[in-house]
């Protein structure tokens, strides 16, 4: 007989079931979780080593928690799957307001309903999703919302007395009665609400106006916050701090790998009838934004760098892309620099600027994050523009290898710069322009014109020859990654980007190229 057939306390108390505190039964279907080495938390990337195990002790501790960190750390996404580790379904007393225990009863109704029905009361089953209440904290809410108070209509439509207990209309925290109630963003919470959730957090009753009868609650408590309030409107009362039993600090990711991994999840890339292909080092450049930002001088590093970022880049970089297959007829999308413009919408929004930032513009700061971006992830891929001593010491060896070995004579060009061919071509006067709605065809012919270009490519990155967008976006990938490290110049009107000589620039006044915007 399956348990949640049982319609009556009588039937449910022969077939030998218990009520055990919420806590306990999250206590124990979590170690039975460990035990059989289930995943606890799905889809939460960059946390094993860190705040997974601490939520994991604090409920093996049975304790009330806050999740402390800055936006976009996956707060609420942990919250909202700790209903996981209740049991599918419990007994309540059949419409009771607070999920009553049908072994005990504590709510007025539910006590007179007992005492007349004795065994045949009827109960019903909750599922576990029904037992989780959760609350945005801001400044219009009330003890009212939380806790409850007097119902006048309910009070005149069963002719009962204002101090009668069945007058109060129950707010969310008692209709969470065995389950989990949590409260985002506590400090929007006004002070003198957060008073009335301690004889919550304490003694585990709640009071309505007055009442002499306190009402026992079964309950765990969660909260989030952010550990600076980045929007001034308050702060968590000491009091209450002190009767959250554990405090667990949230991060953003500590490595790229998680970071790709968590845009890669959660962004919205798949195109209808297309083939979707982003090269590694634009996940990378895309992640290396974010983590420029949260270093940056000109961001409000009391605010976060929210994860939601890059997601929104990657969304807006790709659907660039896919904007050119649509008018070029390719079926496939593959990304390209001149395309990362395209993801400054995303970016403005998210960030919050020091006065500095503020004075420099959003719109500025996003573009110096993207070519520091561009930079870090370029060094990755080849050689260092600007390690001249480098450089020396191979010419250096180059010379002694003439001298002691005229007959191994070495290719200069092998020991030299890597970048010579490249930067001298455009240092005879050349330059070139790409366009984001420019042809595949139009759009490789064009960088073909740099003497190297693709050879530098081959030799670096595993990239086939024959494979057109990959290789051509690699290219314009070199061009702009000599252009973050001061060694061409590069000017952005519109939809075209034109790479050209950079001290010719320079000197002759042309172009808008302005070194400090990428320092």
């Amino acid at each position: 007989m399956k348990l949640t057939s049982i319609g009556t306390l009588g039937a449910l108390r022969k077939s030998g079931y218990t009520v055990i505190p919420v806590k306990d039964e999250i206590r124990n279907n979590l170690i039975v979780k460990i035990k059989n080495k289930e995943k606890l938390f799905p889809g939460i990337i960059g946390y094993d080593q860190s705040v997974i195990p601490a939520i994991v002790n604090s409920i093996l501790a049975k304790h009330d928690i806050i999740l402390l960190g800055l936006r976009g750390q996956a707060k609420t996404r942990l919250i909202r799957m700790l209903p996981s580790l209740l049991d599918e379904y419990i007994p309540v007393v059949k419409g009771c307001e607070i999920n009553d225990n049908p072994f005990q009863p504590v709510c007025r109704q539910c006590v007179e309903m007992s005492r007349k029905a004795g065994e045949d009361i009827e109960i019903e089953w909750l599922h576990r999703e029904q037992r989780y209440g959760e609350k945005l904290a801001t400044p219009d809410v009330t003890v009212a919302d939380l806790i409850g108070d007097i119902d006048p209509i309910k009070a005149a439509s069963q002719r009962l007395h204002y101090s009668h207990e069945g007058a109060i209309h129950f707010g969310i925290i008692p209709r969470t009665n065995r389950g989990i109630f949590a409260i985002n963003e506590l400090p929007d919470l006004q002070p003198r609400i957060q008073v009335g959730l301690f004889n919550i957090m304490e003694e585990k009753d709640i009071q309505i106006r007055g009442f002499n009868v306190r009402i026992p609650m079964d309950v765990m408590i969660v909260f989030t916050a952010n550990p600076e309030d980045y929007t001034n409107r308050g702060n968590i009362i000491t009091p209450l701090k002190d009767r959250i039993d554990s405090q667990i600090m949230t991060h953003y990711p500590q490595s790229i790998d998680d970071s790709i991994a968590i845009t890669e999840q959660e962004a919205w890339i798949q195109r209808d009838g297309k083939t979707i292909v982003i090269p590694h080092y634009f996940r990378e450049i895309i992640e290396h934004i974010a983590f420029e930002a949260r270093k940056s001088e000109y961001v409000d590093q009391s605010s976060g760098v929210s994860a939601r970022l890059t997601i929104a880049a990657m969304e807006n970089l790709i659907s660039n892309a896919e904007r050119r297959s649509i008018l070029s007829g390719d079926d496939i999308i593959v990304p390209r620099i001149c395309d990362l413009p395209h993801v400054v919408p995303g970016l403005t929004g998210k960030i919050e600027l020091v006065f500095e930032g503020e004075q420099e513009g959003p719109t500025k700061v996003s573009k110096a994050l993207i070519g520091k971006a561009v930079r870090s992830v370029f060094k990755n891929y080849f050689p260092d523009p600007l390690q001249k001593s480098q450089r020396r010491r191979q010419r250096s060896d180059y010379l002694e290898q003439l001298q002691n070995e005229p007959e191994n004579r070495p290719n200069p060009e092998t020991t030299d710069d890597e970048y010579k061919k490249i930067v001298s071509w455009f240092e005879s006067g050349r330059s070139i322009e790409v366009s984001d709605d420019m042809t595949i065809d139009e759009y490789h012919k064009e960088l073909l014109k740099v003497t190297g270009l693709d050879a530098l490519v081959l030799k670096h990155m595993k990239i086939e020859k024959k494979n057109t967008f990959d290789l051509a976006s690699a290219m314009e990938f070199v061009l702009d990654g000599l252009h973050q490290n001061s060694r061409l110049a590069k000017d952005e009107i519109g939809h075209t980007t034109s790479y050209k000589d950079l001290v010719g620039t320079i000197f002759s006044g042309r172009g808008s190229y302005d070194i400090d915007d990428y320092r």
